[in-house]
């Protein structure tokens, strides 16, 4: 893994991601209709162009993340695994009279990761760029802006037929998921269905940052949003953790951890990285002390310390 972390974080290897799903949407009205349902400004979305978008609950619990590529007729939408089937049946309920149209295409296109940060060019595969941890549109950072860990972070997402996958890769080393999580826990990065639960508002992960416009108009969820970010503070944040990296063994995804014999949160993703050592993330109450040390539990009873690393401040 950690050979595959050099590889993956130099650009020379890439990661299979097809167990991701992807879906199209066609049609002249098909960026307005998004637009007016998910956070982040999508009018005027240039052919080759991306972004970032969530889509919340009428009570602005992060539901899905969409990563929106347009092609000049058809917007591709890579999502994580397992929910393309929920977010395809949403978005056909949403249609009414529109001229939009929704295709479920997983079983015909894979989804290729590389630590690259540019757009692929001329007859290339069309390629979903990750704006993080950049401020994109008009939004609010919750960490910080200068020294954030992922400043140094670059990803792409490639949409390539499942039938020339193997012949796109090449001779190209493939990394592992492993690598992957390791790069993105490093960049503080959030990621649906590992820091996020039922729960989850955008505040808590600093996610307002890549995929929340504040000024684009109403959608789903966008009263916490505003109510948050004008009079309010989040009940969570999250935090990066430095573990004791003198146990063999490491906290799952999930563990609760304790303080004075009260939860006070959960670790939400692990990872070792070929640099930094054992590293995690998680999300905490809000006014957990960012001075103490954090006693994560092990599955065989035992806990490791975590060194707290701010990322939204109290």
């Amino acid at each position: 893994p950690m050979r595959e972390q050099r590889l993956l974080a130099s650009g020379a290897a890439c990661v299979d991601l097809s167990h991701r799903g992807v879906l199209t949407v066609t049609g002249t009205d098909r960026l307005s209709w998004l637009n007016s349902m998910t956070t982040q400004l999508l009018l005027g979305l240039e052919p080759g162009e991306s972004r970032e978008s969530l889509v919340l609950s009428p009570h602005g619990h992060i539901e899905h993340a969409l990563h929106p590529v347009d092609d000049g007729e058809t917007t591709w939408l890579s999502v994580e695994p397992g929910t393309s089937e929920a977010l395809r049946g949403w978005l056909d309920s949403m249609r009414f009279m529109l001229r939009v149209e929704v295709n479920d295409v997983t079983p015909s296109y894979a989804v290729l990761g590389e630590a690259v940060a540019e757009p692929t060019s001329g007859d290339g595969p069309l390629a979903w760029v990750d704006p993080w941890p950049g401020l994109v549109g008009d939004t609010a950072a919750y960490g910080p802006v200068e020294g954030h860990a992922g400043q140094g972070w670059r990803w792409r997402e490639l949409l390539v037929p499942r039938g020339e996958l193997a012949a796109f890769v090449g001779e190209r080393p493939l990394a592992g998921t492993w690598a992957m999580e390791a790069l993105r826990v490093a960049a503080w990065r959030p990621r649906l269905g590992r820091e996020t639960d039922h729960r989850t508002i955008p505040h808590e992960l600093d996610w307002l940052r890549t995929a929340v416009h504040l000024r684009k108009g109403c959608y789903r969820g966008q009263e916490t949003i505003a109510r948050v970010k004008n009079l309010g503070r989040p009940p969570r944040r999250i935090v990066a953790l430095d573990l004791d990296g003198s146990e063999h063994v490491l906290p799952e995804p999930g563990a609760v951890i304790e303080r004075d014999g009260r939860a006070i949160g959960r670790v939400t993703s692990v990872a070792r990285h070929f640099e930094e050592g054992p590293l995690a993330l998680a999300v905490v109450k809000r006014n957990t002390p960012v001075d103490i040390e954090l006693l994560v539990p092990l599955a065989d009873g035992g806990v490791v310390s975590g060194a707290q690393r701010v990322i939204v401040a109290p």
